[in-house]
């Protein structure tokens, strides 16, 4: 949230992309002066060369989970035979 800022903003709702219903463009004081149409063209030049969110971090991730919880598992199961092997010995 901006308080108490006064800031020239673009708007570009024609994102043609289905993840992204807007995008909002913060203009640099020192570029004002420029026109609104010079603006708006170069924002939605910008908008469009986004494309879509890359999806292999997410992926990344839950591999990262599925390994660490395969970890920990056969970690446990090597402290419980550990723990069985001494104790049936004693």
């Amino acid at each position: 949230m901006i308080k108490g800022v006064n800031r020239q903003v673009v708007e570009i709702t024609q994102t043609q992309c289905e993840y992204f219903e807007r995008v909002l463009f913060f203009i640099k004081p020192e570029y004002s002066a420029v026109s609104e149409g010079d603006l708006k063209e170069r924002a939605t030049i910008i908008a469009q060369s986004a494309g879509v969110p890359p999806a292999a971090r997410l992926k990344k991730n839950k591999l990262r989970l599925v390994l660490s919880l395969c970890a920990s598992a056969c970690g446990g199961a090597l402290v419980s035979g550990v723990i069985f092997l001494m104790t049936s010995f004693i």
